[in-house]
């Protein structure tokens, strides 16, 4: 079957990692007394903010499972298979390294902090999952599609039946992917519903990206149904309560960010995909190829990793809005620079592990 590069996947990756540079530097480093919840400007910064992690889980299920989707065409999907595999586990890896305080250490001060789970862990265990799921699934990419749907949805509707799970019975490190009772970012779910809906448009666009039409009908798709979410979603689960009598379908609506998040990240899909004609070879599809590295750097200058020295520790809660618009902008421009001349993160890492797996294999 004949398939196309999707250009939009970089634009979007790109645009999540730059929202999440500003994201981060702004709220960490800018000072309490600003933070007006009626100012227009902190709302649209707020809500670029909302959707920058559920734009990041949907991008990295829909280009993972595209690939693997197009490996498996070509009849080779098993090299991609292990090197998704990999990958999830390199991410767990970073993102538990990311918290080491080697200085801390060396003063024999060891802190669970280590074990809370963030963006890079959650990823990298939703692409485990993904896998594992496709390889049930891999003859029958129609059930499939149908399954990833119905995960997403059911991570989305059960939400208020794992909000607060109390899991001190088991270990610390197992349960922060479950809690954020010990300090954890995120936790498998739900984000792992924004993972599987992403999945999910892959065997959409696996299935029809060859066909005349497809980007308008998509584009349409996309702003039609983010917009249905984003509008009626908690009113379709208000409905369904009414109609079944069943609670979790009211404490869904209650509390309903996940299906209108989603919504928003269908939304800025239609918008990036409707413009990709304008962003083959462009600059920010550059930047969405470098979302690692960029990650790395940005977690190490502003939170200190490893060291424990980073603009945090000098500027926390510090900054008027000039200083921080200013310095967020300064901050992306500089992060990306060093990204691109003078880190390779992905490269190294990738050339470590295979010197490793060589070795072992030679031992055994």
């Amino acid at each position: 079957m004949k398939t196309n590069r999707i250009f939009f996947i970089d634009a979007v990756r790109a645009f999540a990692i730059l929202m999440m540079l500003q994201g981060h530097f702004i709220d960490t480093l800018l000072s309490p007394i600003y933070r007006d919840e009626n100012n227009m400007a902190y709302q649209i910064w707020s809500y670029f903010r909302g959707i920058t992690a559920p734009t990041f889980f949907t991008i990295s299920g829909l280009v993972f499972l595209y690939l693997l989707l197009r490996a498996k065409a070509k009849g080779n999907d098993g090299p991609r298979i292990r090197k998704g595999f990999y990958r999830g586990l390199l991410l767990l890896g970073i993102g538990y390294a990311l918290r080491i305080d080697v200085f801390g250490w060396l003063r024999g001060e060891f802190s669970s902090y280590i074990f809370v789970i963030d963006v890079l862990q959650c990823i990298g265990l939703s692409l485990i999952l993904l896998i594992g799921f496709y390889i049930l699934f891999r003859k029958h990419i129609g059930l499939l599609s149908l399954f990833l749907l119905l995960v997403g949805s059911l991570c989305f509707l059960c939400e208020p039946l794992y909000r607060n799970l109390d899991l001190n019975q088991i270990p610390q490190v197992l349960a922060n992917y479950m809690t954020k009772a010990n300090g954890s970012i995120f936790t498998i779910l739900p984000w792992f519903g924004f993972t599987a809906f992403g999945g999910f448009l892959a065997t959409i666009f696996f299935s029809h990206v060859h066909k005349n039409r497809f980007r308008l009908i998509t584009v349409i798709s996309f702003f039609a149904i983010g917009s249905l979410l984003v509008e009626y979603s908690s009113w379709l689960l208000m409905k369904l309560y009414y109609l079944t009598d069943i609670e979790l379908f009211k404490s869904s609506a209650y509390y309903n960010y996940l299906f209108t998040r989603f919504g928003n990240v269908l939304i800025l899909f239609g918008a990036f995909y409707a413009a990709e004609p304008l962003l083959k070879g462009s600059l920010i599809s550059k930047i969405g190829q470098k979302t690692l590295s960029i990650y790395v750097i940005h977690f190490i200058i502003i939170f200190g990793s490893f060291t424990g020295i980073g603009l945090k520790l000098f500027f926390q809660k510090s900054l008027n809005p000039t200083e921080a618009i200013l310095g967020a902008i300064a901050f992306m421009i500089i992060v990306c620079i060093i990204s691109f001349h003078y880190v390779k993160t992905n490269a190294f890492i990738y050339n470590y592990l295979r010197l490793l797996m060589k070795a072992i294999k030679r031992a055994n």
